[in-house]
């Protein structure tokens, strides 16, 4: 065992003010401790510090493993990270398209703006008054305008990268979408907050395990505790459902079939196939598949067009607690009781890549933004970084005092955020690998993290029923001016809690528009 061999192999550091440590000192002269002397001596290494002594929960390494975690992380983090996004994206090619049609838009605004003051300029006095006013205001709204799209300076000054796994094409009525979202999207700031659309689940009766929002938030999926995945579509609620049946997986066996509505009139899309509890759902980037983790170790690919099981993916050897879908589709990763982190393709029922080195149950995982990486968090209380090409470790982010139950990557790819069961959030810079922004973000479980579209908000859903808002730009911006001094850390400011009657919120997700979607099931 790991653990027993490096307990055997190296010493404890113990952290120790000067006045604790002449008392201790005093107490082995007088007791005459020769036992515990060389105990110490064999096995303890004393860090004494000058000053008053300072409280344990404001220290987390009063007492470390000399050569364990620390060393090897110092380790571990001394390996490259390319972290920007990818060359050539589909909304970088959209937002392009966007801004051109913009600026040409605004020029012939202008110009026609030029010749109606030509025109009514002659007529002078009274007229003249109005008009001048109204283009002031224009081009008042024009700097404002720039001033808010300055906000997504950071993700185009992100340095761009070329992509390791082979991505697939992007369908051309999926560009069209994403364009009209992008045209319609809100920027946020500490000022502009976005609107929240609350999805709350009734009489689930305790059943309810995890929930998933698509991207546009038209469909919520939810996994329960008697193996079954249901999935609401918001424009057909409260319309008339029609009856029909769909078959399951192969259209072979009973327990494998999928009905919608067939007794009575459900509002919901019914998925059977597991044989457990189902712990972890998500939607892909266009929301055309779902993806369901379960107990009984499988993850299983759904089509929500067929409304059909497509695919049973078995290769871990224990329950699956999340599973999460690449940003551009086709490729997911999964993380499980077995203590590794695996990356699958959608065409094959092997895993591509197995990522082993936590300690204990890998409770989340989360995509880079360029999809070169991914994000696992464990029971083990680290974070791991993941090169998907080569299956290595490239870094390891310490911190935590409890599990690590959720993650999330900012736009440009540079930070990441991690919430834990304490209820405590940390941003990490993944170019350093050090913690940029520690704060006790929740009185519970953190089980959600989301960054808006442009990364200048992070929203954070937790057990105790409340979605915090918290300002990420002003945060890096004093980060980035404080590059210079090492070490140094600057706590995200709170903009805005929300709460919940007795909601405690399952998930987060902002839209491509910046609307921000929440769920959860109402405890009674």
């Amino acid at each position: 065992m790991d653990l027993a061999r490096s307990l055997r192999e190296n010493k404890f550091r113990i952290k120790l003010c000067e006045y604790s440590y002449e008392l201790l000192l005093q107490y082995l002269q007088k007791t005459q401790a020769l036992v515990m002397l060389g105990i110490i001596n064999e096995r303890i290494i004393f860090e004494v510090s000058a000053g008053q002594p300072s409280l344990i929960s404001d220290d987390a390494d009063v007492v470390a493993l000399v050569g364990t975690s620390k060393d090897l992380a110092k380790q571990i983090n001394q390996k490259e990270v390319h972290w920007g996004l990818l060359e050539d994206s589909v909304e970088e090619r959209m937002e392009k398209a966007l801004s051109d049609s913009d600026r040409a838009e605004a020029e012939s605004k202008d110009a026609d703006a030029e010749d109606n003051n030509k025109k009514k300029s002659s007529e002078g006095g009274k007229q003249g008054g109005p008009l001048n006013k109204k283009l002031k205001k224009d081009k008042l709204v024009g700097a404002t305008g720039k001033n808010t799209k300055s906000e997504t300076s950071m993700i185009s000054a992100a340095p761009r990268v070329k992509p390791e796994l082979t991505l697939p094409a992007t369908p051309v009525e999926v560009e069209q979408s994403i364009l009209e979202d992008l045209r319609n999207r809100a920027q946020l700031n500490n000022l502009a907050l976005p609107s929240v659309s609350f999805y709350t689940f009734l009489n689930t009766h305790n059943g309810l395990n995890c929930s998933s929002i698509s991207n546009d938030g038209s469909m919520v999926v939810g996994g329960f505790s008697d193996s079954s995945v249901k999935v609401w579509d918001m424009a057909k609620i409260g319309q008339p459902a029609k009856t029909s049946n769909s078959q399951g997986e192969n259209g072979s066996s009973q327990d494998e079939r999928l009905s919608s509505t067939s007794e009575g009139k459900r509002p919901y899309t019914l998925f059977q196939g597991h044989s457990g509890p189902v712990y972890s759902a998500a939607f892909s980037p266009f929301g055309d598949f779902l993806l369901s983790s379960s107990s009984d170790s499988t993850i299983r690919l759904w089509s929500t067009k067929l409304n059909a099981n497509l695919v049973c993916y078995k290769g871990h050897n224990y329950p699956v607690w999340d599973v999460q879908f690449s940003p551009v589709g086709h490729y997911f990763a999964s993380a499980s009781h077995d203590r590794t982190a695996r990356i699958w393709s959608m065409d094959k029922i092997q895993p591509l890549r197995i990522m082993a080195g936590h300690l204990a149950d890998v409770d989340c995982v989360q995509w880079h933004v360029n999809c070169n990486y991914i994000a696992t968090g464990s029971s083990d209380k680290t974070v791991r970084l993941w090169d998907v090409q080569t299956g290595e470790c490239i870094r390891m982010f310490i911190g935590h005092r409890s599990m690590v139950l959720s993650l999330a990557m900012s736009p440009d790819g540079r930070y990441m955020a991690s919430g834990d069961e304490d209820g405590t959030i940390m941003m990490w810079d993944l170019s350093t690998g050090r913690c940029v922004s520690p704060l006790a973000g929740h009185n519970s479980c953190v089980w959600s993290l989301a960054f808006s579209c442009e990364g200048a908000l992070l929203a954070s859903g937790s057990a105790d029923c409340t979605v915090k808002l918290w300002d990420v730009a002003s945060s890096t911006k004093a980060l980035k001016m404080d590059d210079t001094k090492a070490g140094s850390t600057n706590r995200l400011r709170l903009l805005k809690a929300l709460p919940t009657k007795s909601t405690p919120v399952y998930n987060l997700r902002f839209s491509r528009r910046n609307l921000l979607f929440a769920s959860g099931a109402l405890s009674l």
